[in-house]
């Protein structure tokens, strides 16, 4: 093979996967892989999630991820995985986010078993601070659990995946069944009605679990699922004063609240200001925690991978096709395309946050209505979705899946920008992590 010579990236032009490095892979979803990138002009390190068109549109998932798109393009926030880049080529639709290599809090659960009060308490307030900014902005997660929040290189946590998030309006209730079952809100399960009090439900879940290694309602089915979060009362671990103060018990309670206009965080005339004041919270400062001036109580090791090595094995062994660099056809003849397609290469457009203002995409005017889904007319949940205790973590969405495990989140400190690739790969006889997670079970449909 000779050698070859790449043409010079024109950075005065539209952002383009030229205009990164591709490092190794950290994450796998169902229509790509998330990657570590670096900016060729800025040397900034990013994550890179790209999504196949091709199984994109045969999933049906267009327009969830249209939504994505317009929805990361109105956030900024510092506990939050921002978006900074979005393009696309003939194959592929780029997401270029924040890049946090600290692993998700499922990641560390299952490693340590039990993580602490101290951390879990920091962590809460940091998304509950990032949640406050999200519903300021008139969206909702829908999908808040420990898969979700990513950790940085210095224990800061963070919001991802808005893969199923929606605008709200108090002129417009939702029904739709959208997100990881074990942890929706009874109002999303009932489908009586819901807005954006069903994430400060979701916290108090992930809350529980992040110190109990368990959720406090569970089930071995889908309806067992449902009873339990719709009505068994709330029990405390046999062991609870060992890892949780009367402060916290009493937090986690108000979150657990199934009467929304009751729940801590949701009160009427008391807004986030209920949450600040709570007495778990009284050894926040809350102007330098959201300035991340706060030191983290856990810190991720970042001498070891907090993420499952096999996601970069796949092309080192070549599983997969490999993400290349690649030019785009020129003059593509729109008319001729397949509509789901088309709709890709006029709706997911370029954004590049050195030059392009974040706006709104939020839909003024709504009428009054309570939107219901098509799919959702009978009160049960399909329960051929869900068909093991496991699933219930898996995420139910709009129109497709994209269960994506991403270590995107923040910037990386100088001193550790070459050793992202440390520790080395596994040789392929003893490819299995020890600490790997079972599969993201699938995600099944619900548009609002």
């Amino acid at each position: 093979m000779g050698c070859c010579f790449s043409e010079p990236v024109d950075f005065d032009g539209e952002v383009n996967l030229f205009h990164f490095e591709l490092h190794r892979a950290v994450g796998k979803g169902a229509f790509g892989k998330v990657r570590v990138v670096e900016h060729k002009q800025s040397k900034n390190l990013y994550a890179l999630k790209y999504i196949d068109k091709a199984k994109c549109i045969k999933q049906k998932a267009v327009a969830n991820i249209i939504q994505e798109r317009r929805l990361l393009e109105e956030i900024d926030h510092p506990f939050i995985v921002n978006m900074r880049y979005a393009f696309q080529d003939d194959d592929n639709c780029f997401f270029v986010l924040d890049l946090m290599l600290g692993g998700d809090l499922r990641f560390h659960l299952e490693r340590k078993g039990y993580l602490g009060e101290e951390a879990v308490r920091f962590w809460v307030a940091e998304i509950a601070s990032g949640l406050e900014y999200l519903h300021q902005q008139r969206i909702i997660h829908r999908d808040l659990k420990p898969d979700n929040i990513l950790l940085d290189s210095e224990g800061h946590a963070h919001i991802t995946d808005f893969n199923v998030a929606i605008h709200y309006s108090e002129r417009r209730m939702h029904t739709s069944v959208a997100g990881s079952m074990a942890y929706m809100a009874p109002e999303v399960i009932g489908k009586k009605g819901y807005t954006w009090s069903v994430d400060w439900w979701s916290l108090g879940v992930t809350a529980w679990e992040m110190l109990f290694h368990r959720r406090p309602f569970d089930g071995r089915t889908a309806e067992q699922m449902k009873h339990s979060i719709m009505k068994d009362s709330l029990k405390f671990p046999e062991n609870y004063e060992q890892k949780c103060s009367p402060a916290g018990m009493s937090a986690l309670s108000q979150l657990l609240e199934r009467n929304s206009s009751r729940r801590l965080g949701c009160r009427p005339g008391h807004g986030f200001d209920d949450v600040r004041n709570n007495p778990w919270f009284a050894s926040i400062e809350w102007d330098r925690l959201e300035a991340k001036e706060l030191q983290p109580p856990f810190v991720p090791d970042m001498k070891k991978p907090n993420f499952d090595v096999t996601h970069e094995l796949d092309e080192f062994l070549m599983v997969e096709k490999p993400l290349t660099h690649q030019k785009r056809k020129a003059n593509p003849d729109f008319e001729r395309m397949k509509p789901e397609l088309r709709q890709l290469e006029e709706q997911f457009t370029v954004y590049d946050y050195t030059r392009t203002k974040r706006m709104s995409y939020y839909p003024h005017n709504q009428p009054v209505t309570v939107a219901r889904d098509r799919s959702s007319d009978d009160d049960e949940l399909d329960p051929t979705m869900l068909e093991h205790s496991q699933c219930m973590t898996g995420t139910i969405v709009p129109t497709a899946t994209m269960a994506t495990r991403s270590l995107a989140g923040s910037p990386v400190p100088p001193e550790m920008r070459h050793s992202i690739d440390i520790p080395p790969l596994p040789r392929p006889s003893t490819a299995a992590s020890p600490a790997q997670r079972p599969p993201t079970p699938p995600r099944a449909p619900s548009q609002s």
